[in-house]
């Protein structure tokens, strides 16, 4: 069983590589795309149907780029799509979703404290309401409210806002800033799927049958992949934030979720601006500054970290804590890494326990016994440069404790 911890932890790894991987691809073509939009410039040769054209340089050459609002009179012999990296970003992040948090529900997804439920009804609602949303998201977008571009944004951010709240109301704070960009994620790549590549699809249809393509289309799509522009780096934070339990274990982690989303498209307003060759409006730096220090001062008022503790702990780890060697390792994990993996941590200039993981009682240890055995006892990696000096005969003790249980001891 042991094994298999392994191999599930490299498989994890597989899996997140291949979704940075995937996600560079479909941003980077995003913002380049966009940026090419912004910046085309109208030219009095340009043929009909012509909407504006671009001159570039890169790699030692140079690139003429024309768009056609609508579509060309001909359909070229060679057409490139762009719609693979998106999808291939959101499969490998839901592979990553199943992986790490619901195969790991009890631990990463359901908190007892917050909505005592079990992981599988965690589950079912993590997976409707990523539906859910996705779909009140597309009624809106199909709505009268279209029209008003404007009004739509303020509307959908309000439902983000929403979201940020119920889902701290329901899962781990770790958990909920995940399930917000699964959300964003799922949003941007169903434009793709259901909405620009097809109503693209239906253009060139066209024009291999001889018509002339309904500009409403492309109008359609537009707006879309407007929303999608400005949910990139919002998306971006919520994926990493995992990383920072001062973002997502804090007491009033939805109102910073909310305002990652103003900061995001605050700095995308910038960048947008610039390559449309409006100006530069500086002012949005200001603004996410402010936003910064807000969020900054959110974390610590009142410091209040959310735990992993459970009312009753699942039935593995009772097990592990009624394991041989358990008594043993509680005192070398006690010894070796609660200073810092602390509520209050001991260790100097360390005001948080390192992503939010505490390890001060038994049903801490027991709930995080894969993680111990494979950052500590099969690995080195913890303590960082073993700063704590956590010798080999203790990273055993650990290894035999967690393998002893794997394997029905």
């Amino acid at each position: 069983m042991y094994d298999y911890a392994i191999m599930w932890e490299w498989g994890a790894f597989a899996i997140r590589w291949l979704h940075v991987i995937t996600a560079i691809a479909w941003i980077g073509s995003s913002f380049y795309f966009i940026a090419l939009d912004l910046g085309l410039r109208k030219a009095p040769d340009l043929p009909e149907g012509a909407h504006g054209e671009e001159w570039q340089v890169h790699g030692g050459g140079f690139y003429h780029i024309r768009k056609y609002l609508v579509a060309p009179a001909a359909m070229p012999e060679h057409l490139t799509w762009f719609k693979w990296e998106s999808y291939a970003t959101w499969l490998s992040g839901f592979a990553l979703l199943a992986v790490v948090y619901y195969a790991g529900a009890d631990l990463y997804l359901v908190d007892a404290n917050v909505w005592d439920v079990s992981p599988f009804i965690g589950i079912l609602t993590s997976i409707a309401s990523i539906i859910g949303a996705w779909l009140v998201y597309d009624l809106l977008c199909k709505s009268p409210l279209k029209a008003n571009a404007t009004a739509l944004m303020v509307l959908l951010f309000a439902l983000l806002v929403g979201l940020a709240w119920f889902y701290t109301q329901i899962f781990t704070g770790r958990a909920a800033f995940l399930h917000l960009g699964a959300i964003t994620a799922t949003i941007m790549s169903a434009n793709v799927f259901m909405v620009i590549i097809p109503n693209q699809k239906i253009v060139v249809a066209d024009l291999k049958a001889g018509r002339v393509p309904d500009a409403k289309y492309g109008k359609i799509a537009k707006l879309r992949s407007t929303h999608n522009n400005y949910l990139t780096l919002p998306v971006l934070f919520l994926m990493l934030s995992n990383h920072y339990p001062l973002a997502f274990a804090t007491q009033y982690n939805w109102i910073i979720a909310s305002l990652v989303f103003l900061i995001g498209v605050t700095i995308r307003h910038y960048f947008n601006s610039v390559h449309a060759r409006k100006g530069k409006p500086n002012w949005t730096w200001a603004l996410a500054a402010i936003l910064f220090i807000i969020i900054a001062w959110l974390s610590t008022v009142p410091a209040v970290l959310g735990g992993d503790e459970r009312a009753a702990l699942p039935e593995r780890a009772q097990r592990m804590v009624a394991a041989a060697g358990f008594e043993d390792v509680s005192d070398i994990v006690l010894g070796r890494c609660s200073m810092c993996h602390s509520a209050t941590p001991a260790w100097e200039g360390m005001l948080w326990p390192p992503k939010g993981v505490m390890l001060e009682t038994e049903a801490q240890i027991a709930l995080r016994a894969r993680e111990i055995y494979l950052q500590a006892g099969r690995s080195h990696a913890m303590p960082p440069a073993n700063i704590t000096y956590m010798s080999d005969e203790e990273r055993q003790q650990i290894v035999a404790w967690f393998e002893g249980i794997s394997n029905g001891g």
